[in-house]
């Protein structure tokens, strides 16, 4: 088993990315059995598809990349490194760009998203964004891919670039990588808006518990945090109309790693008056650790910096012998 998953560099983590994904990966690290393999990356070619601050992508690579490390990535035990440092993720793109077609990419529903009625004025690397995530994972031989729903048409075009790669080419090369659905990744959503994602790109700071946050920070996110005024009912069901409501117990549940069931058990029929500081005990006793060991990392960029090149050097040795496999294929090598 091999696990290939990457993160934008985009800045400061929120608890939606650590809840979602970042302890997920921990998990599937933790739970690698002898010869399986976890990589996580660090996408910062992918970064590059829309307006970027150079000198901001260099300073929130290696911040991220504390922040993984700090939320328990380890980097003797999983493969941790930013992209641009493996020139086989996008040597091989360029390569899957020959296989890979116009039509396929125009039906992906994040390009429509995120180019919006501005198609003519979009990056290229917007466009063909697909194509280097399936070179990401298909370099590595990835038998599984961590994906949420808004990523699964992406790990589809990825199997079906590489089913027409072997074929057309007469090849057995590329595995197709299965997605990995984690049943216990909750969705978390905006403080201030119940059905909107927790996102770092909400302009309101109040709507997101980012994991640089001081403890009284994160106390008064949570006590202005949007509810109603209902008490908390006594089962998952009953919060079905109550969205924020809904978050706010889904975020307690997932942090506690208990059932949203029981955690009602305990709160039914009380008001957020007293849930909101129980929540927001329990955020603080679980984030502020991973924050200052962030903080004392980045007291030592350099040192970030080499954990990455590190993890970079072992990714090129395991991406080297597909990539040569597909130059051979398709004509480049002899």
């Amino acid at each position: 088993m091999r696990v290939v998953s990457g993160i934008q560099p985009t800045g400061n983590l929120h608890l939606g990315n650590y809840l979602g994904a970042i302890r997920q990966w921990v998990a599937m690290q933790d739970g690698m059995g002898a010869g399986d393999e976890c990589l996580f990356f660090l996408a910062d070619l992918h970064a590059l598809t829309v307006s970027i601050d150079p000198t901001e992508l260099a300073s929130n690579t290696i911040e991220m990349a504390a922040t993984l490390l700090a939320a328990g990535i380890d980097p003797d035990r999983s493969i941790l490194f930013n992209q641009s440092r493996v020139p086989a993720h996008s040597e091989l793109a360029w390569i899957l760009g020959g296989t890979a077609r116009i039509g396929w990419l125009n039906r992906m529903t994040q390009w429509k998203d995120k180019a919006g009625k501005n198609r003519e004025g979009a990056s290229v690397g917007l466009f063909t964004y697909p194509v280097l995530q399936a070179a990401d994972v298909l370099a590595y031989q990835a038998t599984h891919v961590p994906v949420g729903d808004d990523q699964k048409q992406h790990l589809e075009l990825a199997r079906d670039i590489a089913t027409k790669f072997n074929t057309d080419f007469g090849v057995e090369l590329f595995t197709l990588p299965e997605p990995f659905v984690s049943t216990s990744a909750p969705r978390i959503m905006s403080l201030r808006d119940g059905s909107a994602k927790m996102s770092k790109s909400d302009p309101s700071d109040m709507s997101r518990i980012n994991l640089s946050d001081s403890d009284d920070e994160i106390a008064a996110k949570f006590r202005k945090a949007r509810t109603d005024p209902d008490p908390l009912p006594d089962n998952a069901e009953a919060l079905g109309e109550r969205p924020e409501a809904r978050n706010l117990v889904t975020i307690y549940a997932a942090l506690a790693d208990e059932p949203v069931d029981s955690v009602l058990g305990r709160f039914a029929g009380q008001g957020f008056g007293r849930f909101k500081p129980a929540l927001a005990d329990l955020a603080v006793a679980t984030l502020a650790p991973i924050r200052d060991r962030t903080a004392a990392l980045l007291a030592d960029r350099a040192a970030v910096a080499s954990a990455l090149a590190r993890g970079a050097e072992r990714a090129r040795d395991l991406a080297a012998p597909t990539l040569l496999a597909a130059q051979k294929a398709v004509g480049l090598q002899v």
